[in-house]
């Protein structure tokens, strides 16, 4: 039982095998804690680990087993064939470089050793990343290149499915619709301006996170993203906040709801619930489309470093919150020591990057065909009650969002349009620029009628479009280059959508800045909330999310007045 107590102590897992493994570590988890036999013999997380390394004899105890064993195994079977195809190891092989890496960085923090000549390629890397001056302007390097990538190199792909979306998607709907008789009806509305503009207004921002997820998915896999968190622990520590928090803080990068449970592994319940207060002030890949969309809008030239700024700026926020509700709501209550483990450097395998890319974008996708779908077409009723309204300002949902509007007026951005894109925001965060898409946009896009197309002159447009767009691409990758321009000036203008115009009509950049610090610190979505009820209780989830909003609308508040008396307005 030594590799159980060396893994497991007081309900508390010592060894982080990283988010992939800790998935299915779960997984197996709630599939043996079902079986009361054999919670009684074993604790779950360690069986779990035994079952990922395949171990002979507990798998010969689950074969013999009459009731459960059979579920157990086969979602064992499962959870190894995963971890195989995205690591291209076995289970058991990953887990063991995890423990060494323990065993390595426990070593480190309580064993002094005279030094030694011999270093590995490892340690020569791990003398200039995790330096104690050079490791943080390195990390927030590394981010800013992720971010200027997704950024500048997606948007080219961008373009190419909003004008799939808004051309041949939408003609060939519109077509069936006459076929069947139903054009010109009030379904044909339902179908166009709810759930194309809706859903389609945020599928639009799919190549972007996989932009996002590609580049976050290789700092991950080569064991950057660890170094990392050693760096970060060093300034966590100086400002009394535990360093081990800061790994649920980069998981929040991705979504706040894994990284909510992803502080299950700090030992203590306040650092769990101060880590958790402080992870929805990362940015999460949800409310990236608002932020391309406004600096598509706003900062066409320098939309990296707009992004940039505003996930740095979740990072401060957060860091100075830390300082506060350490200082005050977790007072006298020193922060645990911390163990990091850094697993060797690895070649990231091309197929376990886009396995990455995949989980997490398709997320997004699902969240597009289930929950943003219901809601574009939620609002769409909403906005036609009365039924038959023609301006949406007299409709049942303008009303309520204009009864909220004032609230936001000293924000920079108080007209109803705004508030009610910031409500349903409380849904999924993606849903702010599909209710904008249907808000904003609306008769907009009744322009001139285009030339009709054939089913097959779409599909050579979409075709080359696609390839169009992956030329461009690769330009615009190699031209961030300093000293190299493949693209031109004359092909760098690019036609603005309906939405990007509607949204320089009714925002200046000093508002549109102020918007979006509030989406970045306002309430998180309800899931997200659901899953800090479920781990931290129903007080401290209300506390974070009227917190949140509060510290949102103040320091947008702030951004805006004051930008106006330093003439920016």
């Amino acid at each position: 039982m030594a590799t159980h107590e060396l893994a497991y102590t007081r309900g508390v897992s010592l060894v982080d095998y990283g988010r992939e493994v800790e998935e299915e570590i779960v997984r197996l988890q709630e599939a043996i804690d079902k079986v009361p036999a054999f919670t009684a013999r074993y604790p779950s997380r360690w069986l779990a680990l035994k079952l990922l390394e395949e171990d002979s004899e507990i798998v010969s105890q689950m074969e013999a087993s009459v009731v459960g064993g059979g579920t157990i195994l086969a979602q064992a079977r499962k959870s190894v064939d995963h971890l195989r195809s995205v690591y291209g190891d076995d289970a058991e092989t990953i887990i063991a470089d995890r423990r060494y890496g323990f065993i390595s960085g426990l070593i480190k923090e309580v064993v002094r050793r005279p030094a030694v000549d011999r270093l590995t390629l490892s340690d020569k890397i791990d003398k200039i990343v995790t330096n104690r001056v050079l490791g943080i302007p390195i990390f927030l390097v590394a981010m800013w290149f992720v971010f200027q990538m997704t950024a500048n190199v997606s948007g080219a792909y961008l373009d190419w499915v909003d004008g799939v979306i808004g051309g041949p998607i939408t003609r060939w709907v519109v077509a069936i619709l006459d076929l069947i008789r139903l054009g010109g009806t009030w379904f044909e509305s339902l179908m166009v301006d709810g759930v194309i503009a809706g859903v389609g207004g945020v599928l639009v921002f799919v190549p972007v996170l996989l932009f996002l997820y590609f580049f976050l998915a290789l700092l991950e896999d080569s064991g950057y993203m660890a170094r990392a968190a050693f760096v970060m622990d060093r300034l966590m520590h100086a400002l009394g906040l535990h360093g081990k928090s800061f790994m649920p803080m980069l998981i929040g990068f991705g979504c706040t709801v894994p990284a909510v449970y992803a502080t299950r592994t700090l030992e203590s319940e306040d650092d769990r619930v101060l880590t958790g207060l402080l992870v929805p002030m990362m940015s999460c890949g949800a409310r990236l489309p608002v932020y391309i969309i406004f600096a598509a809008a706003f900062f066409p030239d320098n939309a990296g470093r707009f992004i940039f700024g505003l996930y740095l700026f979740g990072i401060v926020l957060a860091i100075v919150s830390g300082i506060v509700f350490k200082r005050t709501l977790f007072a006298g209550k020193p922060p645990s020591p911390f163990v990091m483990e850094l697993p060797p450097y690895r070649l990231p395998t091309l197929k376990g990057i886009l396995i990455h890319m995949w989980e997490r974008t398709s997320v997004f996708v699902r969240k597009a065909a289930t929950i943003i779908m219901a809601v574009s077409v939620i609002l769409w009723f909403l906005m036609s009650i009365p039924w038959g309204v023609e301006n949406p300002r007299d409709s049942l949902f303008g009303k309520a969002s204009a009864a909220i509007a004032p609230i936001l007026a000293p924000a920079g951005f108080g007209d109803w349009q705004a508030a009610g894109s910031l409500v349903t925001g409380f849904v999924a965060k993606e849903v702010v620029v599909g209710t904008m898409s249907q808000i904003y946009v609306g008769e907009a896009e009744e322009e001139e009628a285009e030339e009709p197309t054939t089913f097959f002159q779409d599909l050579g447009g979409i075709v080359v479009g696609f390839v169009e767009a992956t030329v461009d691409t690769v330009k615009m990758t190699i031209s961030l280059i300093p000293g190299v321009d493949l693209m031109g000036e004359g092909e760098e203008e690019e036609e603005d959508t309906a939405l990007i115009e509607a949204l320089q009509g009714a925002f200046t950049p000093l508002s549109a800045v102020a918007f979006n610090v509030f989406v970045l610190l306002y309430i998180p979505c309800m899931v997200a909330v659901a899953a800090q009820r479920h781990e931290y209780g129903t007080k401290w989830a209300l506390f974070n999310a009227v917190y949140l909003t509060a510290l949102g609308w103040v320091v947008s508040t702030l951004i805006f007045q004051i930008g106006r008396l330093l003439g920016f307005g």
